[in-house]
């Protein structure tokens, strides 16, 4: 009996040594298949399709849509700049017809100094568009509501009461508003004595705010034929605005044209415009469904990445006791698909729009742009992400990222000194220079200036104001001119460079940067070993400690 109890003893501690090697096999094993399923996660397309077999459906699906939502969007640009071409070129056309003696290349705005002047080209206005129809070399004309013309409306805003007496500098003044208005039809007759007399209309140009005339006239933009597309049917509401709110002696004159563009209701075009229509109607249906399945698919990667970033915390935590930092958890969710998402998303917007005004039910030319050529932009940048395969480009992608942080709170800083000056000129240097008159225009001068674009104009306009404003402009442009370029620019160039610097580094001496890349480094197999193959379901009981260590 003596003797059994060692042997028993021994065979007992044979068992447990070989439940302990057992334990930790599975443990290298369970560490070893997520540490393979994590490195498998962070492959490229061409590295998964090495590793698995598995065709790189997205990446091709991402250069099919660049081709096709680029074809669309210069299908679009084309019918946007016939457009805003038949836009601009109308509004010139209405400031020849309606501003006496107009010329293209004037100097300065088109202002009137005199009263006979404001009478007269209210009256030389009025004739015009009564006669417009045999004047224009256009297809303009007046617009009907309910089978009659619409008139001509002539309004004229003013102080309701007002004493004014410069000599004796007194005056009295009720700062209410008052309207008049009178309207004029296209076949009444007129002649330049008829705005006093016949509708009892006269100036009082010491309570005179402002005289707007406002006409509507109609016509079709038919250059859209050549291209074999549709006509539009527009509507011109004209303004003509007579500026007295400064009472300085001289009243601007500005002609503002906002447009509507209508279906027309009889279209008859005899050529192939409606095939063509049918073919664009299904290219933009393409683009649609090519952006739908891309936004499907790279939202089921986001969803797979952030499940895969609760996996990786709860291994860890269990394995490791340690706690995964927020810069190793944000990892796993790609900016790149984020970006796509968002770009996807734009352009089924922009498209569906753009079936709209080609089916001519919306007429929004403006947010059709907008949306489609950001989501073109947003879908080229994109194209870096699959430079990153290559290392040579790759740097570029990951200075980017490790130096966008800094960036921001470089600019932060660098803003508040930029909105100080930009306040500082537009109240002292505001009233003498065009460029600082107002706060828009100030931030765009000094950017300007930092970029060193017409830092002459902007010193010489100054020189022949009164010594105290020219001294101060000296000192606040050399100010900032020397501290945003020699120094503010200088040092955002030396936080980028260091950056690239230290990611070099990095990528020379192979050096893991985070606690995540320094986990996967440790796994040795390549995509080509075929280890990779079955690795769909591993490591999922790495979520259960009890499950690992059972």
């Amino acid at each position: 009996m003596e003797d059994s109890q060692p042997l028993v003893r021994s065979e007992e501690r044979g068992q447990n040594s070989h439940h302990r090697w057992s334990t930790r096999s599975l443990e290298s094993k369970v560490v070893d298949d997520f540490r393979r399923r994590l490195k498998y996660f962070f492959m490229n397309p061409c590295e998964k399709y090495r590793a698995r077999g598995r065709k790189p459906w997205k990446l091709m699906l991402q250069i099919f849509k660049i081709a096709i939502i680029t074809i669309q969007l210069v299908s679009f640009g084309l019918s946007n700049e016939m457009m805003v071409t038949f836009k601009d070129e109308n509004l010139m056309t209405f400031r020849h017809l309606f501003l006496k003696g107009y010329k293209d290349h004037r100097l300065g705005s088109y202002a009137l100094y005199t009263r006979a002047d404001v009478y007269d080209h209210i009256n030389y206005i009025i004739n015009r568009y009564i006669n417009i129809q045999n004047l224009t070399v256009g297809n303009l004309v007046y617009e009907k509501v309910d089978g009659n013309y619409t008139p001509l409306s002539i309004c004229q805003e003013f102080y309701r009461n007002s004493s004014i007496d410069p000599g004796n500098e007194t005056f009295h003044i009720d700062p209410h508003i008052d309207k008049d208005c009178v309207s004029i039809y296209p076949v009444q007759s007129f002649d330049n004595s008829s705005l006093a007399t016949h509708f009892n209309f006269s100036l009082d140009f010491k309570r005179l705010l402002s005289v707007t005339i406002y006409l509507t006239l109609k016509t079709i933009n038919l250059q859209t034929v050549r291209h074999h597309e549709l006509p539009d049917c527009y509507d011109f509401h004209i303004m003509i605005v007579f500026d007295n709110r400064a009472h300085s002696g001289k009243i601007n004159v500005d002609v503002e044209n906002d447009v509507r563009i209508n279906e027309c209701r009889d279209l008859n075009v005899k050529d192939t415009s409606g095939k063509n229509d049918y073919l664009l109607l299904w290219f933009d249906s393409v683009v649609i469904l090519a952006c739908f399945t891309s936004l499907i698919l790279c939202t089921r990667s986001v969803i797979n990445g952030v499940q895969l970033q609760f996996e990786f915390n709860t291994f860890f935590h269990a394995y490791y006791n340690k706690i995964v930092s927020w810069s190793d958890r944000m990892e796993f969710v790609n900016g790149w698909y984020i970006l796509i998402i968002v770009s996807d998303a734009l352009a089924i917007s922009g498209s569906a729009l753009k079936i709209g005004i080609q089916t001519k039910f919306l007429t929004n030319y403006d947010v059709c742009s907008i949306l489609l050529g950001t989501a073109t932009m947003l879908i080229w940048v994109g194209v870096i992400r699959y430079l990153g395969f290559f290392k040579k480009y790759n740097i570029l992608i990951l200075t980017l990222r490790a130096a966008f942080p800094n960036v921001i709170r470089f600019c932060c800083c660098a803003a508040m000194i930029y909105l100080g000056y930009c306040f500082c000129g537009w109240i002292v240097l505001g009233p003498y220079h065009d460029k600082f008159r107002t706060l828009d225009r100030v931030t765009e001068c000094l950017f300007s200036l930092i970029n060193g674009d017409d830092m002459y104009a902007t010193f010489l306009k100054m020189r022949d104001k009164s010594y105290m404003v020219w001294f101060f402009s000296r000192l606040y442009l050399y100010s900032f001119i020397s501290l945003f370029i020699y120094m503010v620019l200088s040092l955002f160039i030396a936080l980028i460079t260091d950056t690239y610097e230290t990611i070099k580094h990095h990528q020379r001496e192979k050096v893991p940067v985070s606690q995540l890349q320094a986990f996967i480094a440790e796994c040795r197999d390549q995509p080509e070993s075929g280890r990779y193959q079955n690795d769909e379901e591993s490591a999922s009981c790495c979520l259960s400690p009890c499950c690992c260590f059972g």
